[in-house]
């Protein structure tokens, strides 16, 4: 395992909250409520801000957005410009999400992964919601007194929704960098037996590290959550940004293709608009899986969001039709694919060091080890790139930690960071620009 040099720990230890800042208290009748962190994407914009960060400045760089880039792609369909406003569409829409979205959210995952199989998955096995964090936010309140497995690292958001629900008890499981954070069948089999999970929350395609599990290796972990009756919630807003696949078939991975029975087996998506169509704006997401989870869920959305903009709603059934999500997805697939090639080669150069090379997502988790200090350490890094007006997402926040059971000091990850590859290709070249510089002045 990769260990932090003596000079990162001992900024550490001096800063036993190093990563997980807090929101000051204030003596104007906020003592009743908690410190409440931000999330370590806004946070790291949010300290931008203060800087002077605006997204719409050519001289900023934001390679710590969890964005694409939402422009017109080559060989993409054109984006919409407009939302056109039925006089039905200003009532409330139904908490689960209108009927036609529902449905054609079910036809578009029957239609991508399902073909000639018995078990199908109907509006009933699809909930909308307001963007990711509602629909996870949903699903986590809907949890019962149950062991929640989940790794390290993994998502910054889930470290507060692990929390913040206190009737299941959240596991950490650790990913090794020596093994490129691989889990197997087995690896899995071993972890629900031994720890008496009940669920299993990740991102998949993996955010940050980019690790993919596929094919047979996702065929086994919904082998093994079927004989052990563990539910895996799969997070797989990346899903269509898959770099590994078999040359002419459509570049992308889901849970669902291995599922046998779409009310039996328990396994719960969640994906939307934000990444895979390039509309994050839109908030609009949602959960795919049994009818009794999709009803429990759509029950927890009642007393937690109330349901989501139901003209978006309606404006989103066109961007699931066959041909435009095969447009959109070969588009990115092509567009990113090169912006990836160029990013890992860039990164290298400048000595950014891969502990595996990203099956997915757009993002490169960063071991800066060899760096000179103090730029081996995440946050130092971060400090200092952004008086170039880069921004970069330190490691330690992808070390989710809900409550705050371990010490940050003994994070594994201070030597990490996250560079995002989601912006356009001269955003790209120009933060790498002044971060070979900024290295270079280092070892000078």
């Amino acid at each position: 395992m990769v260990r932090p040099s003596t000079s990162s720990r001992a900024r550490s230890a001096r800063s036993p909250d190093l990563g997980y800042p807090r929101a000051p208290m204030k003596a104007d009748g906020a003592h009743a409520f908690r410190p409440v962190p931000r999330t370590g994407v806004i946070y790291v914009t949010t300290e931008a801000v203060r800087r002077g960060y605006d997204g719409h400045d050519p001289q900023w760089c934001n390679l710590g957005q969890g964005q694409p880039e939402t422009g017109l792609l080559s060989g993409a369909p054109p984006r919409v410009e407009g939302v056109t406003i039925d006089p039905r569409d200003r009532d409330y829409a139904p908490v689960g999400g209108i009927d036609e979205l529902r449905e054609a959210v079910a036809a578009m995952y029957n239609r991508l992964y399902r073909r000639g199989m018995p078990s199908q998955y109907t509006a009933d096995n699809v909930a909308i919601s307001s963007g990711g964090r509602a629909a996870l936010t949903r699903a986590a309140a809907s949890l019962g007194r149950v062991n929640l497995g989940h790794f390290l690292p993994d998502y910054t958001a889930y470290e507060e929704l692990l929390d913040i629900f206190r009737a299941f008890t959240a596991i950490p499981i650790l990913l090794e960098p020596e093994r490129g954070y691989a889990f197997r069948p087995e690896d899995l089999r071993r972890e629900v037996a031994g720890r008496g999970l009940s669920a299993l929350l990740i991102s998949n395609p993996c955010n940050p590290t980019g690790k993919l599990i596929s094919g047979e290796e996702l065929s086994g972990w919904i082998d093994v959550a079927r004989a052990l009756d563990c539910t895996l919630l799969l997070d797989e807003f990346y899903s269509h940004y898959v770099w590994t696949h078999v040359p002419g078939e459509l570049p992308l991975e889901s849970a669902a293709r291995y599922v046998e029975d779409v009310d039996r087996d328990p396994v719960v998506l969640f994906d939307g608009l934000t990444k895979n169509w390039r509309y994050p704006g839109w908030r609009v997401a949602w959960t795919v899986g049994p009818r009794a989870v999709i009803e429990a869920v759509t029950s927890a959305g009642s007393f937690l969001d109330g349901g989501g903009s139901r003209p978006l709603q309606r404006a989103a059934v066109s961007l699931l039709e066959p041909q435009v999500v095969e447009a959109e997805t070969r588009a990115v697939h092509e567009t990113f694919r090169r912006k990836r090639a160029w990013f890992i080669d860039r990164l290298t150069e400048i000595g950014v060091e891969l502990d595996r090379t990203p099956e997915g997502t757009f993002y490169v988790w960063g071991n800066l080890s060899k760096l000179p200090p103090p730029l081996d350490d995440g946050m130092s890094l971060f400090e200092r790139a952004i008086d170039r007006k880069v921004i970069t997402v330190p490691g330690v926040f992808f070390d989710v930690n809900p409550g705050k059971r371990r010490s940050a000091v003994a994070s594994r990850f201070h030597s990490y960071s996250r560079f995002s590859f989601g912006p356009p290709r001269e955003v790209l070249e120009l933060a790498c620009d002044r971060l070979a510089a900024l290295v270079q002045e280092a070892r000078g």
